[in-house]
């Protein structure tokens, strides 16, 4: 998966189609995240010591990650993205629409000498 934590990405299927919002939190083996503002529901909460007032709580739930595109920092519009590796061996996002780099995915590699 590409998309990390803290990223921006728009929503591009769904009831919240259009909205664009930062990753909270990503989970990798469900292949899901959460994202700011979107895809909430209601948690109906008891009276408690914590939560004194009781009600209904409004959280975020998980949307599946085919339905985002990141947002590329330097063009501002939701494209591909797509990974390269750079000389010394680390891997890293690029934009598929203006080729502006999207941040390192993984460090550098050490080369096993023969």
């Amino acid at each position: 998966m590409r998309i990390k934590t803290n990223d921006t990405v728009r929503v591009i299927a769904g009831d919240d189609r259009g909205a664009t919002g930062k990753v909270l939190r990503v989970e990798k083996k469900k292949n899901k995240l959460v994202v700011e503002g979107v895809n909430r529901a209601y948690k109906h909460v008891r009276r408690s010591q914590k939560n004194p007032q009781g009600g209904r709580l409004s959280k975020e739930m998980p949307i599946s990650a085919s339905n985002v595109q990141l947002v590329c920092a330097a063009c501002g519009a939701a494209a591909r993205f797509g990974v390269r590796y750079l000389n010394n061996g680390a891997k890293e996002r690029y934009c598929k629409k203006c080729g502006a780099e999207g941040g390192q995915i993984s460090p550098p590699k050490q080369r096993r000498e023969k």
